[in-house]
């Protein structure tokens, strides 16, 4: 095994365990990939204050998100087929992440289902809801994460319509994978996956085949999710799915003051600084650049999150220090299951938490939650701003 000391070592491995179109579908964005990359790479243009002589005894990464007590603010983001990247893939992720002591989030577009990750977690998790056309199919949802002990609902906002994301469209993309003669090649070359891809019974999305009306294959199971994206998701409707859950709710897909503003105005408990991991609106800003004007606009009323774009303990620190409370994390522990499984999203989480102690010391702060932007040096041209 080779030693693991950042998140690029774990991305390595996972490209070459995982059959190329799950790995395409991890590592890309939609059209040109322009926002795909400014979203890491706007991180790199802030830098972070050097401090000395400090006491540096007693630091702790600990803080809270929506009130609920973490051992680092850092959150595993929803993403869709994460048990293609390793069979039982959610499974794996939630139980490292309940061990670890941060919180899981499990995509609608999950291959293991609500229920699947409630039997086998022993913490209770977030989970993420599209808005699909199908109302009974929503309300039959919000009801199962009610019924599994959810403790959060993520609604995602910035997926109505499906962005045209090239790489997924040129490999076919499917779960299960068609068996077509170039994918049965390429997963020869991933024995171990294939095996356990082989083994489980989990290789398609389990929390909507069964329980959408009609689906009950792969062939209707496309049709059904190329068409039940909601195109007339609005404030209201946002209002309604807060009145029907009645818990913790946090609005994932804000970029824009304004919208932040109305998020407020439904009663979010937290928002998240989002652009789908530039899977959506090819060309939009980056999120560490879109996140100052979002928390201006909170203004302090309400928790923001920043996700699309973490690959390190550092990207976490700096988006504390522009305004957010914590982040979320996709590709990073992504990169972790398809490369070691459980024990390689344990390892994404511990690289980012000494990262972030490490970090912490070297600009004398004791606390993440005291990482602030006395701790960082921006650009004056950073912020994203429209004329």
């Amino acid at each position: 095994m080779p030693v693991i000391t950042c998140i690029e070592d774990l991305k390595r491995l996972h490209q070459k365990r995982t059959p190329r179109m799950f790995w395409d579908y991890c590592e890309s964005g939609s059209y040109t990939e322009q926002t795909f990359h400014d979203n890491t790479g706007d991180f790199s243009k802030i830098r972070l204050r050097q401090r000395v002589a400090r006491d540096l005894t007693g630091r702790t990464t600990e803080s809270t998100m929506i009130g609920q007590k973490v051992v680092m603010p850092v959150a595993l983001s929803p993403v869709g087929s994460a048990g293609m990247q390793s069979p039982d893939g959610e499974i794996k992720a939630a139980r490292a992440a309940a061990a670890f002591g941060v919180p899981f989030t499990l995509s609608t577009m999950s291959i293991c289902s609500i229920e699947d990750i409630a039997e086998h977690s022993p913490d209770p998790f977030w989970f993420q809801l599209y808005v699909m056309k199908d109302e009974d199919f929503v309300d039959a949802i919000i009801e199962r994460a009610r019924k599994a002990g959810c403790s959060a609902l993520v609604l995602t906002l910035d997926l109505q319509v499906l962005g045209q994301r090239h790489k997924d469209l040129k490999n076919g993309l499917t779960s299960p994978p068609r068996l077509t003669l170039p994918n049965i090649l390429n997963m020869m070359t991933k024995p171990a996956w294939s095996l356990g891809m082989l083994r489980t019974p989990r290789r398609t999305f389990r929390n909507i085949v069964g329980h959408a009306k009609g689906v009950t294959d792969l062939a209707n199971l496309n049709a059904w999710t190329n068409e039940q994206f909601d195109p007339l998701l609005d404030w209201a409707k946002v209002r309604r799915i807060r009145d029907q859950w009645g818990g913790k709710l946090i609005l994932k897909g804000i970029l824009d003051g304004e919208d932040a503003r109305m998020a407020l105005d439904v009663g979010a408990d937290g928002m998240i600084v989002s652009n789908h991991g530039g899977r959506q609106l090819d060309g939009a800003l980056s999120t560490i650049r879109a996140l100052p004007q979002v928390v201006r606009a909170v203004g302090g009323q309400t928790d923001v999150f920043l996700d699309s774009g973490i690959r390190s303990g550092q990207d976490v620190l700096k988006a504390l220090a522009l305004g957010a409370q914590g982040a979320f994390i996709g590709r990073a522990y992504i990169h972790g299951l398809g490369a070691m499984g459980q024990a390689g999203v344990t390892k994404a989480l511990e690289v980012i938490h000494k990262e972030m102690d490490i970090t912490m010391a070297l600009c004398g702060c004791q606390k993440a939650r005291d990482f602030g932007p006395e701790h960082v040096l921006v650009p004056e041209d950073f912020e994203g701003k429209w004329v």
